[in-house]
């Protein structure tokens, strides 16, 4: 079971990979244990901009074993990102979710959306030191 540095980690490494090529056959991932504390639920969500990361963390996150809600979009067609960076920042303030990644074009917008929703605290991360000072 990944810690929250572990978890930054593989996002910071999945970020910097390329992008050009799909992720590793993606044939079914390891089936996801029941969530613990040990193995928070992570949301998941991203603008047309953002889909492919999104899809590509989505797979890697569960082939560890962590159980993750996407919460869409669910393809790279134009959509409005607040309404999908709001989607993972609610499920994060509720506490359904321990953890919330939002993927979208710039980033910003998604922070500042998310940072209005009680309890949550979003920041604008673009590589592995970014991250882990946030």
């Amino acid at each position: 079971m990944a810690t929250r540095d572990e978890i930054r980690a593989l996002v910071a490494k999945v970020v910097d990979a390329t992008l050009d090529a799909p992720p590793a056959q993606q044939s079914q991932p390891a089936p996801v244990p029941e969530p613990s504390v040990a193995n928070e639920v992570i949301a998941i969500g991203s603008d047309h901009g953002g889909y492919a990361l999104k899809e590509r963390l989505g797979f890697r996150l569960r082939e560890q074993g962590h159980e993750v809600v996407d919460l869409g979009t669910d393809s790279a067609q134009a959509v409005d990102y607040p309404d999908f960076a709001h989607a993972v920042a609610t499920r994060v303030g509720s506490g359904e979710c321990g953890l919330g990644i939002i993927v979208d074009g710039a980033g910003i917008g998604s922070a500042m959306v998310a940072n209005k929703v009680p309890g949550v605290r979003a920041a604008m991360c673009y590589d592995l030191s970014s991250a882990t000072n946030s």
